[in-house]
């Protein structure tokens, strides 16, 4: 148990104080290390990179017939022609109520004569319309606005016919009009190769324009007689007849409007966009008809026309699908992008996210799929398609983005585009409408798998970790996993990205919060008892949360079943590693027996390492030291497995864990009751000692030092030798190694029938050795070290003959200096001042009082005193 002056030094920081970890001090680092009871640590589950790039990998846990396909075939057939909505086949029923036929237009204030208002501005109307008129007189003359700039050779255009205009000497065919200067009508800017508009333009009077401002529409005039005006009450137009003919007068100048609007289209169209789609349809190199597709995708970006507001965008999508079917996949890249900036929806949005889908699954492909910025136009249609009506869609763009997020290339890029949070806007509509509806929408599980993924990807990023914990995501993510729990996939991903995340301090904390976290990783241990990969992540997850509080080890161990959950797994887990080559049960009900031995051995580490951490806590500890379960199948773990390079982890794990079990002391203890028992039918602590691994010769020493309290132990430790294991300890330049080393002789020399093995191996000689090398960097182990002298120079009359002349004029000069001396001086100056502060109180209240002791009984050659008290590790 830890001394009054340990558990002062500890500073228990809260566990929800701060999200930004905080740097250990040195006197913070050793003592944790001399603690009685530590924590166990272990490495985050290895996943394997897939070897191939699909919607759902090898492991996932659907069928191929319930899930949708990675390979598939797509042509140009596969889009639809209109992107418009099918017509319904329905029928609606019918009015109730007929419509009237309007009244006579003679009766004032007829509702069915109103108008709309006449428009704001009809000085811009009027210059518009005077535009329009000598853009069709010239039309009309054969030339539309000649360009004067070129020599006069080569302004000589003739209209020979309909369909043939000349240009210089070569007569070029066309379907309309020949258009010279485009440049000079509206914003449209010239270029070098003149088209006509398809059907030509309609011509339209200057004075019709206007006639609506001046007079009632024809229509409104006399049946047979359009001379006439049908008689009026007064000669003088009242109000509400100037306000009819104001609102028909604005109606007729905005649909003229329009028409001004829809021509410039086709202006725009014949003399910027038709050259493009020439050169689509004539060019036979791969790479015109990229460059092709970039120009198309510029022009119309600079004159504003992506989008659907483009009246001839249905016959650009045509001609674009049919490109589909060239097959390079750097052209389908450029289509896909200019298709995606068109707006299109529904079947032919599913397609072109497939098209991409198919590009991304090779990774020779990233570098185009970079160069041509597709994830910004992907990272839209996430941000802006309606969620339930393009479920599909959104899979495939979402397989796209899982694959390219592999990529650490892509990652920043990803992240600063806020892929973080619309995946998690995203992943908020699925759960939210399941919420809704009690049930979830199809293919969403699906689109989930793919979304984790892609998180799951991302969060190796510290700028990822932070969006995720300043959005409140891991509560988000806790909540579809119970949403979700029958989707194993799913639950696999978000425990990854958990697996991922909580090795971090202030993600163990926004875990936390979420109380709910305990019961639902409890739920899914019991769900998927015998899913290796999922139980390993959420045990491994549980092992971070309890690391380092008490509060987080305490609500764990309250949830109903916690522990039995526990045992359960490792009995699983611990039968199979037992048999690893016996047939498979009844389906599930038996763990997969073509598990790799790596596989389940790392579940029983993770499961040893939760057991470890909780039961540094002082009230779950003394429980779990008292429940034959626990510590018979950590005893049994240590009987079976071997000690080698391939199980290391879990010998060293699962020996902590039983050194932290027999720290307590109380009654009914099974490994106080058994503790010979323990120490020998336990060949691995024996073994470790002598093993490569240091951190495991430390940890069968520290349950040596906890089991030598016992004398039956002691007996074993000399009869078996490892007391000169103990010895030999000593040289060792690791201090914690010696300080466990020097705690277990000190327990073997309580025995006076003990003395003697200090004198096996030159043990005198080599305590000096350490208090004259460490006691002025480690005043706790130069403290143990003159305990276990003391102990050993009981009944001694005689310093020379117990300690040897040598040893003894050495522990004089030593201890004189080290009690002698002033305080500065006697610590090394070249430490901090909190190490300083932490090696100060020791030297004051540990090694002073027990040096000076020792000193007196050296030089007074006499002993008065009984042997020290054993100490706990």
């Amino acid at each position: 148990m830890l001394s009054p002056n340990d558990q002062k030094l500890e500073k228990r920081d809260p566990f929800y104080r701060s999200l930004v970890a905080k740097q250990k001090t040195s006197a913070e680092i050793i003592s944790e290390a001399r603690n009685a009871l530590r924590t166990v640590g272990t490495q985050r589950p290895f996943t394997p990179q897939e070897d191939q790039r699909k919607l759902f990998g090898p492991a996932s846990s659907r069928t191929p017939e319930n899930r949708p396909p990675s390979c598939f075939s797509l042509h140009a057939s596969n889009f639809e022609s209109s992107d418009s909505r099918p017509i319904s086949s329905a029928r609606l029923s019918p009015l109730e109520l007929k419509p009237k036929a309007p009244a006579s237009p003679t009766t004032e204030g007829d509702p069915g004569l109103s108008f709309p208002k006449p428009p704001v501005d009809p000085v811009k109307m009027r210059r518009i319309s005077s535009a329009r008129a000598r853009l069709f007189r010239a039309a009309s003359q054969g030339a539309l606005l000649p360009d004067r700039t070129l020599p006069p050779a080569e302004r000589k255009k003739t209209v020979e016919s309909k369909d043939t205009v000349k240009m210089g000497d070569s007569p070029v065919k066309i379907n309309g009009i020949y258009l010279t200067e485009p440049k000079a009508v509206g914003h449209l800017k010239s270029h070098p190769l003149q088209l006509t508009y398809d059907g030509g333009f309609r011509e339209i009077k200057e004075q019709e324009m206007f006639e609506g401002a001046t007079s009632l529409p024809s229509h409104l005039r006399s049946g047979g007689d359009q001379g006439k005006r049908r008689p009026r009450a007064s000669s003088c137009p009242n109000s509400s007849d100037l306000s009819r003919l104001g609102a028909r007068a604005g109606s007729k100048a905005d649909l003229q409007e329009k028409d001004t609007e829809m021509e410039v289209d086709d202006v725009f169209w014949n003399t910027r966009i038709v050259p493009i789609l020439h050169k689509l349809e004539k060019a036979e190199d791969t790479e015109l008809l990229c460059a092709a597709c970039t120009q198309l995708h510029r022009t119309l970006e600079e004159e504003n026309m992506l989008g659907k507001k483009f009246r001839r965008r249905s016959h650009l999508l045509k001609t674009l699908y049919k490109l589909v079917d060239v097959g390079s996949d750097p052209l389908s890249l450029k289509l896909a992008k200019l298709i995606l900036a068109l707006k299109v929806s529904r079947k032919n949005l599913l397609n072109v996210c497939k098209l991409i889908f198919k590009i991304s699954r090779s990774e020779k492909n990233d570098s185009l799929i970079q160069s041509d910025s597709i994830l910004e136009s992907l990272l839209e249609v996430l941000r802006s398609e309606d969620l339930q009506t393009n479920t599909e869609a959104l899979l495939y763009c979402m397989g796209t983005i899982k694959f390219i997020s592999g990529n650490p290339g892509f990652r920043n890029e990803m992240i600063s585009k806020g892929a973080v949070e619309i995946l998690m806007n995203l992943i908020e509509q699925i759960n939210e409408n399941a919420n809704k509806c009690g049930t979830c929408l199809p293919n969403s599980g699906h689109l989930l798998v793919q979304m984790t993924a892609t998180l799951r990807n991302l969060v190796d990023s510290p700028l990822a970790r932070s969006k995720l914990l300043s959005i409140g995501a891991l509560a988000q993510l806790c909540r579809v996993m119970g949403q979700y729990m029958s989707d194993k996939d799913v639950c696999t991903n978000i425990a990854r990205i958990f697996s991922k995340l909580t090795p971090y301090r202030d993600c163990c904390i926004a875990l936390a919060n979420y109380s709910r976290c305990y019961a639902l990783f409890l739920n899914l241990i019991n769900k998927y008892q015998k899913k290796q990969d999922l139980v390993v992540r959420i045990v491994f997850i549980l092992g971070n949360l309890t690391a380092k509080n008490n509060q987080a080890r305490e609500q764990f161990f309250k949830e109903k079943e916690s522990i039995p959950t526990l045992l359960s797994l490792f009995r699983a887990f611990y039968e199979l590693d037992l048999h690893p080559e016996r047939p498979s049960g009844d389906g599930d009900e038996q763990p997969t027996p073509q598990t790799p031995q790596a596989q389940v051995e790392d579940v029983l580490i993770k499961l040893t390492r939760v057991l470890a951490n909780l039961a540094i806590h002082p009230g779950i500890g003394p429980a779990l030291a008292t429940d034959p379960q626990v510590v018979g199948l950590l005893l049994a773990t240590l009987v079976k497995i071997q000690v080698n390079d391939d199980c290391e982890e879990l010998v060293i794990n699962t020996t902590a864990t039983i050194n932290n079990l027999s720290y307590y002391q109380v009654k009914n203890s099974v490994i106080q009751e058994q503790k010979l028992h323990v120490a020998e039918s336990n060949p691995v602590l024996v073994k470790l000692l002598v093993s490569k691994n240091m951190d495991g010769v430390l940890e069968a020493v520290r349950v040596f030092g906890n089991l030598s309290q016992d004398h039956d132990v002691c007996d074993f430790i000399v009869r078996r030798n490892v007391h000169k294991f103990m010895i030999a300890l000593l040289d060792a330049t690791h201090q914690d190694m010696c300080f466990s080393a020097c705690g277990v002789l000190l327990n073997l020399t309580v025995d006076k029938d003990k003395h003697a093995i200090l004198k096996e191996g030159g043990g005198v000689k080599k305590l000096v050795d350490c208090l004259r090398d460490f006691g002025p960097t480690d005043w706790q182990l130069a403290c143990l070290v003159c305990k276990t002298l003391w102990n050993f120079s009981e009944n001694t009359t005689n310093a020379s003959s117990c300690f040897g002349d040598e040893d003894t004029s050495t522990l004089l000069v030593l201890l004189s200096s080290f009690l002698d001396t002033d305080e500065e001086l006697a610590l090394d100056g070249s430490f901090d001042q909190d190490l300083k502060n932490y090696h100060k109180l020791h030297w004051e209240t540990e090694f002073k009082p027990v040096a000076q002791q020792l000193l007196n009984r050296i030089q007074s050659h006499h002993t008065f005193l009984e042997p020290l008290p054993i100490p706990s590790f």
